[in-house]
This record gives C-alpha cells, sequence and structure tokens, in this order.
C-alpha cells in the first residue's frame, strides 16, 4: 500500500516541477485585476439593488 503512495507523491512533485508559475509582478497585476473588477460589480450591483428599491416603494406608494 505504502508503495503507491509513494510513487503518487514523487510524480506530483515531478509534475509540480513542469508547472509555469507566475511571476510575482504577474500575480499582483492579476490579484489587483480581480480586486477592482470585484469593487466594481459590488457597486454596480448596490447602485442598481437602491434604485430598484427607490422605484418599487415610490411604485407601491402611488
Amino acid at each position: 500500500m505504502a508503495n503507491w503512495l509513494t510513487n503518487y507523491f514523487k510524480e506530483s512533485y515531478e509534475e509540480l516541477k513542469k508547472v509555469s508559475w507566475p511571476t510575482r509582478k504577474d500575480t499582483v497585476r492579476d490579484t489587483l485585476v480581480v480586486i477592482g473588477v470585484s469593487l466594481a460589480v459590488a457597486l454596480f450591483l448596490g447602485l442598481l439593488d437602491i434604485g430598484l428599491a427607490f422605484g418599487l416603494e415610490k411604485l407601491i406608494q402611488r
């Protein structure tokens, strides 16, 4: 049983050495893009929610 497990970890380690990991600069840039897009979507959805709530409230008060 230990043989296949040892083999699995050896093969996994060999595959991880083949991975083309991003540079620190790429990682920081991509992280900032994700944060920026997330904030933009959150702002858009928040404003949409406020607008729809206001519109619905005015419609109900008619």
